[in-house]
C-alpha cells in the first residue's frame, strides 16, 4: 500500500470500530472488547509504518476536493510531516493502552460497549486533527472530540458530579470554540484557502492582512481545548469520569490538540509579536497557578489534572518563544508519563474499590498492596519532576533551553520579554512540580490514613499496561533529543548546561524541602473527624467537590477531615493553601461575572413573559369573552322579549331621525 492509503486507514479503523461497537454493543456484548482493542491496535501498527516511511523527510501531501463551495474550497487533505507522524504514533499507542486497560478496569460495567466505542471515536477524531491538511476538516475532529469528552466525562451520569463536570467541560470549551471558528474563517478569507500549506505560504509571503486579531481569536480556542488560563477550570472537574478517560484526555487527545494546532500554524503566530507575548503570559500564569493548585489538592486525580495544565503551560510557553520542536518533544514525553500516572492512579482506586478513597489523606499501606502501581508511579513522578535520566528531564530542559536562548539573544524569532517570562515561570514551576510530585508519592504510598478494604489483585491487563508505559517514561528522552531534531526542523534539543543545572537544582530543592516538611509534620500528625456526610457511590464515577464547610476543608467520600497536619502542602503554602485548594476561586469569579448575570437575565425575561406579555395576551382574550357573555345573555329565546327590543330599537331610530331632520 502507498503511504497515503495507510495514512487514511489510521483514523478510519478506530472510526469503523466505534461505529461497529455502537451498533453491536447491546446486541452482541461479547464483541465489544475485540472491537475496542483490535482496530486501535491495527491503527497503531499503521501509524508506526507511516512514521517509518516518512522518517522526518519531505511531508506526505494528498488532497481531493470535498465539496464545491463557490469560494474557498474545503478539501479532504493529508499533510504528514515529522510532527504529525510521531504525534499519531503517541496518540494510537496511548489509546491502545487505554483500551486494553479498560477491559479490566470496566469489566463489570454494563455500559462498557458504548464507553469503548466512544473512546475509539475520540481516538479517530484526534488522529483526524493530526493528519489533516485542511483547517475545516481539522475543525470536524476538533468538535467531535468535544462531543466525545462530554459523553465520556459523564459516563457515570447517575452522580451529580459527573453530570455537572461533563456539562462544564462542554460549555467552557465551546466558549473558546466560538472565537476559534471566527478566526479560522478570517484566516481562510485572508489566505484564500483552508489548506494548511497554502495558509503557511500566505504567511511567508505577507499575505495575511490581520495576523494579530486572527492569532488572538485562534488562541481563545486553544486555551479552551488545551485547558490554559483562563479557560482551564473544566479539566480538574473532568476527573469525575472514568480514570482511563482521564488518561486519554490528558496524555494523547483533547488537551494535546490545542498545542499541536499552534505548532502546526506557528509561523502565523510568529507574525504577531502581540500574540506571542499574550501566549507567553498565558503560559506563565497557567503553569505557576496550576502548580500551586496541585500542591493543595487532596484527591490524587485532581493533583494530576492540575499537573497536566501546568505541563501544557510548558508547551505553550516554548511555542511563545517560537520553537515547536521542543513543544512537541515535551508533548510526546508527557504523553507517556502522564498516561502512566493516571492509569496507575486507576489501579490504586480499583484496589480501594471506591473513588472516594482517591483522597490521599486516607491512603494507607498501598506500597505493599499495589507494588506495580508503586514502582511505575515512582518512575512517572521522577519523569514529571524532570529528574535525570528520566524522559521528562530532557523534554523539559529543551523547553527551558529555548527560553534561555531567547533571553541571551541567540534567536530573534521571539521577543526577549517572552523569553524572560517563560524562563522564570518555567523554573518556578519546576520547583513546584517536584514539590507536589514528592507530596503525592509520600501521601499515597507512605501515608498512614484509613485502611481500605482489600479488593484483591488487579487484572493483568491493567498492570501490564503500566509496565509498558514505564519504558518510554524512563528511556524515551535519553535518545529522543538526538533523533528528533531530524524530524523537527533540525533544531537542537540537547539540554543546555545552564538550564539543566538550574532546572535540576530547583527540582531537587522542591523535592527535598517537601520531604523534610513531611517528616516534620508526620511527627505531629493527628486526624480529627469532623462529622459524617452522605456516602459516595462506589465505582470510579464521581469526583466529590471541595465544599466550604465550617473549616473550609474538602469533603471526601463518607468522612470529612479537619486540617491534616501531616500534609506538607498545607505547611508549604501557608495561608495560600485554602485558596489554592479551590483553584484560587476562579469558578466563583466566573459565577459572579457570567453565571449569575445570565441567570438574573433569564429570571427577568421569565418575569416579563409571565407578568407583562401574558397579561396582554390574557387581556386580549378577556374583552371578546365579555362581549360574548353579554350577547349570550341577550339570547333568551323569548319571542316577546325580541319583539319588545325590536319596537324599542325602532322608536329610538325614529326619534334619532326626527332630531336629525329638525337639526337640518
Amino acid at each position: 500500500m502507498t503511504t497515503t492509503t495507510l495514512a487514511v486507514l489510521v483514523p478510519l479503523l478506530p472510526f469503523l470500530g466505534a461505529l461497529a461497537g455502537l451498533l453491536l454493543g447491546r446486541t452482541a456484548p461479547g464483541f465489544a472488547r475485540p472491537l475496542a482493542v483490535l482496530p486501535t491496535l491495527a491503527s497503531l501498527a499503521l501509524a508506526a509504518t507511516v512514521a517509518a516511511r516518512q522518517s522526518g523527510g519531505s511531508p506526505v501531501d494528498a488532497a481531493t476536493e470535498l465539496t464545491p463551495t463557490g469560494s474557498v474550497p474545503i478539501e479532504l487533505a493529508l499533510h504528514i510531516d515529522g510532527f504529525a507522524a510521531l504525534t499519531a504514533v503517541v496518540v494510537t499507542a496511548v489509546a491502545t493502552c487505554v483500551q486494553i486497560y479498560s477491559t479490566g478496569y470496566l469489566r463489570d460495567d454494563p455500559r462498557y460497549p458504548s464507553y469503548a466505542a466512544l473512546v475509539s471515536l475520540f481516538t479517530s477524531a484526534m488522529l483526524l486533527v493530526v493528519y489533516t491538511g485542511d483547517l475545516m476538516v481539522l475543525l470536524v475532529g476538533w468538535e467531535v472530540m468535544g462531543i466525545c469528552s462530554y459523553f465520556l466525562v459523564g459516563h457515570y451520569w447517575e452522580t451529580p458530579e459527573a453530570r455537572a463536570a461533563s456539562l462544564k467541560a462542554f460549555l467552557v470549551t465551546k466558549l473558546g470554540d466560538v472565537p476559534f471558528l471566527i478566526g479560522l474563517f478570517a484566516l481562510a478569507a485572508d489566505a484564500g484557502s483552508f489548506r494548511i500549506t497554502r495558509v503557511l505560504d500566505a504567511v511567508a509571503h505577507g499575505g495575511i492582512d490581520h495576523p494579530t486579531p486572527i492569532a488572538l481569536l485562534l488562541l481563545a480556542g486553544v486555551a479552551g481545548k488545551s485547558a490554559q488560563f483562563p479557560l482551564h477550570t473544566w479539566l480538574p472537574d473532568a476527573m469525575a469520569g472514568p480514570t482511563p478517560v482521564s488518561a486519554l484526555i490528558h496524555a494523547a487527545t483533547m488537551v494535546a490538540a490545542g498545542v499541536y494546532f499552534v505548532a502546526r500554524l506557528l509561523p502565523l503566530f510568529e507574525a504577531s509579536q502581540a500574540a506571542m507575548t499574550v501566549l507567553a503570559v498565558m503560559a506563565a500564569v497557567t503553569m505557576t497557578g496550576s502548580a500551586l493548585a496541585a500542591l493543595a489538592q487532596d484527591d490524587i486525580k485532581r493533583v494530576l489534572a492540575y499537573s497536566t495544565i501546568g505541563q501544557l503551560g510548558y508547551m505553550t510557553g516554548v511555542l511563545a518563544v517560537a520553537d515547536r520542536g521542543a513543544a512537541v518533544f515535551h508533548l510526546l514525553s508527557h504523553g507517556a508519563f502522564k498516561a502512566l500516572l493516571f492509569l496507575a492512579a486507576g489501579v490504586i482506586i480499583h484496589a480501594a474499590g471506591t473513588n472516594s478513597l482517591a483522597a490521599m489523606s486516607r491512603m494507607s499501606h498501598l506500597r505493599d498492596r499495589v507494588p506495580d502501581a508503586y514502582w511505575t508511579t515512582t518512575v512517572a513522578l521522577l519523569a514529571l519532576a524532570a529528574i535525570p535520566p528520566f524522559s521528562g528531564f530532557f523534554s523539559k530542559e529543551a523547553v527551558l533551553g529555548v527560553a534561555e536562548h531567547v533571553v541571551t539573544g541567540h534567536t530573534e524569532h521571539a521577543p526577549a520579554a517572552a523569553g524572560w517570562i517563560v524562563l522564570l515561570a518555567g523554573l518556578l514551576t519546576a520547583l513546584l512540580t517536584a514539590a507536589y510530585a514528592t507530596r503525592l508519592w509520600l501521601l499515597a504510598f507512605r501515608g498512614s490514613g484509613t485502611e481500605a478494604p482489600d479488593h484483591g489483585r488487579q487484572p493483568l491487563t491493567m498492570t501490564t499496561v503500566l509496565w509498558v508505559l514505564a519504558v518510554p517514561s524512563l528511556a524515551f528522552g535519553g535518545f529522543a533529543f538526538r533523533v528528533l531534531p531530524d524530524w523537527f526542523d533540525g533544531h537542537d534539543l540537547t539540554p543546555a548546561l545552564t538550564t539543566s543545572v538550574l532546572g535540576t537544582g530547583v527540582a531537587l530543592v522542591g523535592g527535598i524541602v517537601t520531604y523534610a516538611t513531611w517528616r516534620h509534620t508526620t511527627a505531629h500528625a493527628a486526624r480529627v473527624p469532623i462529622g459524617a456526610v452522605a456516602a459516595h457511590p462506589e465505582g470510579d464515577g464521581g469526583q466529590v467537590e471541595a465544599e466550604a464547610i465550617a473549616s473550609h476543608e474538602p469533603v471526601y467520600g463518607d468522612v470529612a477531615y479537619a486540617a491534616d497536619p501531616s500534609d506538607p502542602g498545607r505547611l508549604l503554602l501557608g495561608r495560600m493553601h485554602r485558596h489554592a485548594a479551590v483553584g484560587f476561586h476562579l469558578d466563583a469569579v466566573y459565577s459572579a461575572l457570567f453565571v449569575r448575570p445570565v441567570r438574573a437575565g433569564a429570571s427577568l425575561v421569565r418575569f416579563l413573559d409571565r407578568e407583562v406579555v401574558d397579561t396582554y395576551v390574557r387581556g386580549a382574550g378577556t374583552l371578546p369573552r365579555w362581549l360574548g357573555a353579554a350577547v349570550r345573555r341577550a339570547q333568551t329565546g323569548n319571542l316577546q322579549t325580541y319583539v319588545s327590543a325590536l319596537l324599542a330599537g325602532t322608536v329610538v331610530l325614529a326619534v334619532a331621525a326626527v332630531l336629525v331632520a329638525t337639526g337640518a
